[in-house]
């Protein structure tokens, strides 16, 4: 488990993004209706290790990981602020912000980049979709709400909305006319 207790200097917020996508996963009980877990024989997740504990954890060690890229978090990068030593929500968010408006992101994909990302992993699915009666994705929270925007405005419908938080489920649907 990664803290987020106490005060982080620039390196040490650097550290902690570093340390959370490396982290291990908690153990959980998913147990959700909307899931047809016997169903579910492919989970497209991540390449970030969390994604692909969590995928396990919930279906199982039999399914089949479809790991890609383009299912990653967005990128964090901490920005420069020495001497100060802040909460870490403070530098996260700080960081997110900049990110969006363009003005921290050196060294990692912009904002207008990681939109389109997300519209190919919409891609990716909306495809798959169409082969198979249930596609499921395991990946991060920005990033998810990012497709499932691209998934509704190629015309599929959220059918459950189970949060936003660790570990929530979300179901979208595309009704054929």
């Amino acid at each position: 488990m990664v803290s987020t207790k106490g005060l982080f200097g620039e390196a040490e917020a650097r550290q902690y993004i570093s340390d959370y996508d490396a982290a291990q996963v908690e153990e959980f009980v998913l147990e959700h209706e909307a899931i047809p877990y016997k169903e579910v024989k492919q989970v497209y997740c991540s390449t970030l290790i969390r994604s692909r504990l969590t995928a396990r954890a919930i279906f199982g060690d039999d399914v089949q990981l479809k790991e890609h890229k383009v299912f990653r978090e967005f990128e964090r990068r901490i920005f420069s602020l020495p001497l100060l030593r802040l909460p870490i929500r403070f530098w996260l968010i700080t960081a997110r912000v900049l990110w969006f408006f363009g003005l921290n992101n050196r060294d990692v994909e912009s904002f207008s980049e990681a939109r389109q990302r997300a519209r190919r992993g919409a891609e990716i699915l909306d495809s798959d979709a169409r082969h198979n009666t249930t596609t499921v994705l395991v990946a991060h929270g920005l990033l998810n709400n990012f497709i499932k925007r691209e998934l509704k405005r190629m015309g599929w419908l959220q059918t459950v909305k189970g949060g936003s938080g660790f570990v929530s489920v979300n179901v979208l649907e595309k009704h054929q006319a």
